[in-house]
């Protein structure tokens, strides 16, 4: 092709590219990534048949601009992403850590229920946790193996089930504060009881220890988000139903958002909740320094993350 044809075939093209490269907004990735190879087509082609002509040095020039543009793009939106967990996030959490602190109280309260509940009546696992998994665990227990129920499932299946089952618990314990926050009591509540109930049953059966350094490596992490999944929740709700200055709609907006951030600040928790509980806990022969270790390594990065660095964080700002 004679270089004028080949002028004239892309000009229109080459146009567009320079009206992109002169504005500062950002790329769409689709269309940046066509034009790019459609660019370094070109230029290759050109090489080849018009090695040192003005055409060539042309589109060396606009290929580097449009894969400037691409790479600061991409170098923005890595800084929006580390930006969201350095600090919306942490920053969220601290405007709300009356919140929080006010769902544990009430989580905590509901643990004590199933407690005092499965202390006086020997039947109450029974109803709260079924009789199938109860009569499961017993045997378990003669057994020798009383944490056999976390050997069972095949480690890869059993973490996406439990991955899945607990992202949906924490979305409707989040998503129910849509129903003026009941919802989210509600689903804190139920639990609390069966924590409550869960852990104790163990203590009746003499297996304290054992119970609290298998239940809790993965429970730690996973608990930590159900509480802070439920304070999303009453931030979602209450802002609705106590506006305060602000009109009705407004304070929801601004909640809706708050509670948002806050909720996909433990999503990436909830994953490593399930990997613990599918790769780890069913190591119950570990040494139990190491399994301690990980319980209370998991219980500082929580307080740090969620109280300890917003209260310092605010002070830095």
């Amino acid at each position: 092709m004679r270089e004028a044809s080949f002028l004239s075939q892309n000009q229109e093209k080459w146009r567009r590219v320079e009206s992109i490269l002169d504005k500062e907004n950002d790329l769409d990735p689709d269309e940046s990534a066509d034009l790019f190879v459609d660019l370094t087509d070109d230029l290759s082609y050109a090489q080849t048949h018009y090695p040192k002509s003005v055409t060539t040095k042309y589109l060396n020039s606009i290929v580097g601009g449009i894969y400037q543009k691409i790479s600061s793009s991409r170098k923005e939106k890595i800084g929006k992403i580390v930006n969201f967990w350095k600090f919306e996030v942490p920053l969220a959490s601290q405007r709300h850590h009356r919140e929080l602190l006010f769902i544990f109280a009430f989580f905590l309260l509901s643990v004590l229920i199933g407690v005092v509940s499965t202390h006086y009546d020997e039947t109450f696992p029974r109803v709260v946790l079924g009789d199938e998994y109860v009569d499961m665990t017993l045997d378990n227990i003669e057994k020798g193996d009383p944490m056999g129920v976390y050997k069972d499932a095949e480690s890869n299946s059993m973490f996406l089930f439990i991955t899945l089952n607990n992202l949906k618990v924490a979305m409707y314990t989040f998503v129910a504060g849509l129903l003026l926050s009941l919802g989210t009591y509600y689903f804190l509540f139920i639990n609390g009881v069966m924590l409550g109930t869960f852990q104790y049953f163990f203590v009746k059966k003499g297996l304290f220890l054992e119970s609290f350094l298998t239940i809790w490596i993965h429970g730690t992490i996973e608990i930590s988000c159900i509480v802070i999944a439920g304070a999303a929740g009453i931030i979602l709700g209450n802002s609705f139903l106590f506006p305060g200055s602000l009109p009705r709609k407004a304070s929801f907006i601004k909640g809706a958002k708050e509670a948002v951030k806050i909720f996909i600040g433990i999503a990436p928790l909830i994953v490593a909740a399930g990997f613990l509980e599918s790769f780890v806990t069913r190591y119950t022969e570990a040494p139990n320094i190491l399994r301690a270790f990980i319980i209370f390594g998991s219980l500082a990065f929580i307080i740090w993350y969620f109280i300890i660095y917003p209260i310092r964080l605010i002070k830095k700002l």
